[in-house]
């Protein structure tokens, strides 16, 4: 009798360790996200700009997400006001609102790479969804290294 409530107690326990687990993370196959920032790139520029991700994980959430694109002198896509104002007119969106979206997806989901694309920014959102995932996956690893993602471009 005693063999057996010791059993018991023991399977209660391990199945209230798994169910911490699976409500804290929110899926019970996804991995605990570590703490620190981490970041993801792509390996090279396209029609001049080179996307990026990084994230700030705390306490195993991700609590600050950006996303932008870059120049080769380093100088930040949504910053750039005669792009944005071409590209608003030719399709009906631009790298301030887009990027803030996806990043804003990417944080409200916690990790999840399941986010819809940005009507006017479809090409962005193949490049964001590769190096959302890698960012996510260096975070569950505890990898600090920036990731550089191959195939990303940046064409809107």
């Amino acid at each position: 009798m005693k063999i057996r409530n010791f059993l018991l107690l023991l399977a209660l326990i391990i199945a209230a360790a798994g169910a911490y687990k699976y409500l804290s993370t929110g899926s019970g196959n996804r991995e605990i996200l570590r703490d620190g920032y981490y970041s993801a790139e792509s390996a090279s520029y396209d029609h001049g700009w080179k996307e990026f991700i990084t994230i700030y994980v705390n306490n195993g959430k991700i609590v600050n997400v950006e996303y932008n694109a870059k120049n080769a002198s380093g100088f930040i896509k949504s910053w750039d006001m005669e792009y944005m104002r071409v590209m608003n007119r030719a399709v009906g969106n631009y790298p301030n609102r887009y990027t803030r979206s996806y990043a804003s997806a990417l944080l409200s989901g916690q990790g999840s790479t399941e986010i819809d694309a940005v009507s006017g920014a479809t090409d962005s959102y193949s490049s964001f969804k590769a190096l959302a995932g890698a960012v996510v996956t260096q975070a569950r690893a505890g990898d600090k290294r920036v990731a550089y993602v191959e195939g990303t471009h940046s064409d809107d």
